[in-house]
């Protein structure tokens, strides 16, 4: 694993970190000081030598995956590809500073999410459930102490991917990464935090409802609880813009 280098990010515009410490990797890739096979410096490496939240680096690692420059591999780490002359399916996460853009995201993820809730309602162990149990209780214990949860939430739809059993799923929303969670985009509340917790209760209902469907294996009632859940993060996104004067197609 090569040695990590102080990186010199702006901290100007704190919403842009992640994307100022995805570029300074691409670098370290292209010159060489990364290269092919080896192994990004772990999370919690990174958090200490880049001086940043593990969120940022969460969302820098997934921006790198949408390039095709790494590749995650379960338990063992993060690891820097070849390069390809094809160009991968990506998402530029530059662009998800917009809520046009995030809710073209939002809408991707109505159609995938909801066919993997059901999958989930099948397929989910006991050990599944238990993880699903767990990210819910941390984001209401987050809602409570005034926080963003945004990690939490996370937590709760990945683990839902990894419940469908299926590889694809899992890989895929573990390349969106912190990218899927609307509010870590876009400053979403930022000055009222009244508006906020009550956001968040709103997100957390509709999570405790498609874990009741998980729970009682009912497939259709997940799918539904899943597609109604984004569909509702999708239209809070487009009445917050609208009230700030940014009307949404």
């Amino acid at each position: 694993m090569s040695e990590l280098s102080r990186p010199t990010l702006s901290l100007q515009r704190p919403e842009n970190l992640s994307v100022q410490l995805a570029k300074n990797l691409s670098e370290r890739i292209a010159n060489g000081e990364l290269k092919a096979g080896d192994k990004l410096p772990s999370e919690h490496e990174m958090v200490a030598a880049y001086g940043v939240s593990r969120t940022v680096v969460r969302e820098a690692v997934s921006h790198l995956k949408s390039s095709g420059l790494v590749v995650s591999r379960q338990g063992v780490g993060v690891f820097v590809l070849e390069p390809s002359a094809a160009t991968p399916f990506r998402i530029d996460v530059e662009e998800l500073g917009t809520v046009k853009e995030v809710i073209k995201l939002l809408e991707l993820r109505i159609s995938l999410e909801s066919e993997a809730a059901a999958l989930a309602a099948v397929r989910r162990t006991d050990e599944h459930l238990a993880n699903l149990r767990s990210a819910l209780d941390l984001m209401a214990r987050g809602i409570d102490a005034h926080e963003d949860a945004a990690d939490m939430d996370f937590l709760f739809h990945q683990g839902i991917a990894q419940a469908t059993d299926n590889h694809y799923f899992m890989e895929l929303f573990g390349y969106l990464g912190m990218m899927a969670i609307p509010r870590s985009r876009i400053g979403m509340f930022k000055s009222d935090t009244g508006a906020r917790e009550t956001y968040l209760q709103k997100v957390h209902h509709e999570h405790e409802a498609i874990f009741r469907a998980i729970v009682t294996k009912d497939a259709d009632a997940a799918s539904t609880a899943m597609r109604r859940h984004l569909s509702n993060s999708r239209n809070r996104l487009k009445a917050a813009a609208e009230s700030l004067g940014t009307p949404v197609p």
